[in-house]
């Protein structure tokens, strides 16, 4: 935001340039607490003047046995024991406290315990708090702690992954024990990913507008309890048996997986809440302290850097440990290994509305000792002004490089459809091998291409079938008239908008799809790969299916001979990159100093020759060869060439004369994925048929 932005919140507080992590601390042990039989809980309100502690009946949700005032320090932290309080008691808050700008208090609203973890629903748009026990036993298993440079995630939603797979018992289907069920797991090892990257699972609840038009959220981005988890991802009998049923069954979850080698990242959204905008729902926080919680304007109005009605205020110090508090629960007691934080330059705006790549929340997160070696990625971008910051988070972070997505749709798409029409378009070969190469004029040195987490598709947009499939968006069963969604896709339909049977078109298709995956998994950087992008899924051409609970996001199971053939290409981009690490540089290298897991890249024309100023921004450069070798540090020394032909017409290229290297072993190409294995000499020319990539490994003579 600019200092003039009208938006901006005066009033609001620095946040502290440090976050107090000692036993003194104030705000620590928020929450219920039991201990000798008995529940103590602590919730903060600096603004309230009275909170009371409510226990239901275990019957009758709608029956208040017991209130309890709750008494407050001097640091605004509310407390009340009980012996009713214990692991399965329902209980919720009421809060009362003054009228005017900023505040929002009803002491007849029953409120979820920010920190509840766990929470029950007692009506349709219903929930209320529960006690729960944390024991569990992991048998010993720890988190496979897989290094950020060998480590590929699959993106996945917990019900659309298994919810069609016939070869899961049907109770389990779409559930927690679902994706942990061995045949998911088999799948996922088969395949080749070391984590899964799930859309959101604190428990979230629907949107008043999708309710109203019979809708619901399936995406999970609207979330009521930040230590919760989802409820109704747990099978339906521990569903029916409660919320530490549901809990059990997400640590068996992430217990199998960690036994399997699988890492579970989790996509987390702490930059508003489901409480919505002026007039929404009154669930937890905008009935405890609104102003406390939330980032408002003078008069009371939400400033919504989040397009969803409000932004929790990190220039303060209650969210900021909200934030941290949850992410050391779900890291340690839930043992997740890794967060991908959603809209995340919300988390990093200071006081003035400004993003801060100092703010202590981002700073926190790194450093925090009990968050060691957990995995940080953040979304960077919101839509506040100045919201787009891909590039600019602290060393330690890794970021969603949305620049490598574009100029991968944009050479192997958009350019193609552009020099169809006789469009003039640019070369692009300096574009797509600045990414290829890790995006260093994005990460600086000491972040390292490591920093850039590499993404062709995600959740919210086309899948990579639907990319080479359809120009425009179909989103009318979103019900918002086709109105939702990006606009801009960089897709590319190759004639035909959605199905077609021409044989033409249909393998134009499958080779862009192809050439998309190997730019994706041959990449310096951290690869995401979209579930069901590896066998050509497609939503037929919705790329807002977030309230779309159906067939048309879940998984289908049943693959016809070129979406088996797909998943095949994919594996066996992931089995070379996972060979080769020439392909997984860990560091940039520096000239004139060996720098220990770093790939030296030298660039190559079509000719052989090392590529000069005007090979770069040649207007019809579009064939680049591409030479990786590694600075061993703890792998053997590999050397890799990829080449790379972005026209419509066959590239002839010369394979370099590069010094130390006697031939090249073709390992791959888009062209003809059974061709490998033939080994060419060097200065001998290699045929691509474009548009393609072809991968060798380079022989050395030393």
């Amino acid at each position: 935001m600019t200092p003039d932005d009208p938006s901006r919140n005066p009033g609001g507080t620095a946040a502290p340039s440090a976050v107090a992590l000692t036993p003194q601390d104030p705000l620590r042990d928020l929450g219920v607490t039991v201990a000798n039989g008995r529940g103590t809980l602590r919730v903060w309100s600096g603004a309230a003047d009275a909170v009371e502690l409510c226990l239901f009946d275990q019957r009758d949700p709608n029956w208040i046995t017991s209130r309890i005032p709750l008494v407050r320090n001097e640091h605004g932290v509310w407390s009340g024991s009980s012996s009713l309080l214990t692991p399965g008691r329902r209980y919720g808050i009421r809060v009362a406290g003054p009228h005017g700008h900023g505040n929002t208090f009803n002491p007849s609203t029953v409120l979820l315990d920010p920190y509840a973890r766990g929470v029950s629903r007692v009506g349709p748009n219903s929930w209320q708090s529960v006690v729960m026990d944390n024991a569990f036993d992991w048998g010993g298993v720890q988190k496979p702690r897989t290094p950020l440079g060998r480590s590929v995630i699959y993106e996945a939603h917990v019900r659309g992954l298994t919810k069609l797979n016939s070869r899961i018992p049907e109770h389990l289907r779409g559930t927690y024990a679902g994706l942990a069920n061995e045949r998911t797991i088999e799948y996922l090892l088969d395949l080749g990913v070391t984590a899964v990257e799930l859309l959101p699972v604190h428990a979230f609840t629907s949107e008043r507008r999708l309710i109203r038009q019979g809708l619901r959220n399936y995406w999970g981005y609207n979330t009521l309890s930040f230590f919760a988890p989802h409820p109704d991802y747990a099978s339906a009998d521990n569903v029916k048996a409660g919320p530490q049923a549901a809990l059990s069954e997400f640590k068996g979850m992430v217990k199998l997986l960690h036994q399997a080698g699988i890492e579970v990242i989790l996509d987390v959204v702490y930059n508003h809440t489901a409480e919505e905008g002026l007039g929404g729902p009154r669930t937890s926080f905008r009935g405890i302290d609104n102003a406390g919680y939330y980032r408002q304007a003078a008069g009371g109005e939400y400033v919504d850097t989040t397009g969803c009605g409000n932004t929790l205020d990190f220039s303060q110090e209650t969210p900021i440990r909200l934030v941290l508090d949850s992410v050391r629960y779900w890291a340690n007691e839930m043992q997740i290994d890794g967060f991908r934080f959603d809209l995340a330059v919300a988390l990093g705006r200071d006081a003035r509305g400004y993003f801060d790549p100092e703010h202590p929340l981002l700073l926190a997160l790194r450093d925090d000792p009990a968050l060691e070696g957990v995995k940080l990625i953040a979304e960077p971008w919101d839509v506040g002004l100045g919201g787009w910051q891909t590039g600019n988070f602290p060393p330690g972070w890794s970021e969603w490089n949305d620049r490598f997505r574009d100029a991968a749709r944009d050479f192997w798409l958009t350019d193609l459809a552009a020099a169809r029409r006789g469009e003039t378009t640019p070369g692009e070969a300096g574009r797509l091998a600045n990414v290829l190469a890790g995006s260093a004029d994005l990460f600086s040195g000491d972040r390292g291409p490591l920093a850039s987490v590499n993404f062709v598709t995600a959740h919210d947009g086309f899948t990579l079938a639907d990319l080479t499939s359809y120009n425009e968006k179909h989103n009318l069963g979103n019900g918002e008239h086709n109105r939702d969604g990006a606009n801009d896709n960089r897709s590319f339909n190759f004639g035909v908008e959605g199905d077609t049977r021409s044989p033409r078109i249909l393998a134009d298709r499958r080779r862009a799809m192809r050439n998309l995956l190997g730019t994706l998994l041959l990449s310096a950087g951290v690869p995401m790969i979209t579930a069901g992008d590896e066998f050509g899924r497609s939503q037929r051409g919705n790329n807002n299916a977030y309230n779309q609970d159906s067939e048309l996001t879940w998984m289908a199971w049943q693959h016809r001979p070129w979406q088996r053939d797909l998943r095949e290409v994919t594996k066996r981009l992931l089995r070379l990159r996972r060979e080769n690490p020439a392909l997984r540089p860990s560091r940039f290298a520096r000239a004139g100093a060996p720098t220990p897991n770093a790939s030296e890249m030298s660039w190559y024309s079509p000719r052989g020759t090392p590529m000069a100023s005007r090979d770069w921004h040649a207007p019809d450069a579009r064939c680049i060869q591409y030479l990786a070798a590694t600075t061993p540090e703890s792998e053997e020394f590999n050397m890799v060439l990829l080449v790379v032909c972005g026209a419509e017409h066959e590239c002839s290229v010369r394979l370099p004369d590069h010094a130390g290297v006697s031939g090249y072993e073709l390992l791959w190409t888009s062209a003809d994925d059974s061709a490998f294995g033939t080994v060419h000499e060097t200065r001998s020319t290699y045929a691509v048929p474009g548009p393609a990539l072809a991968l060798f490994r380079a022989h050395t003579t030393g």
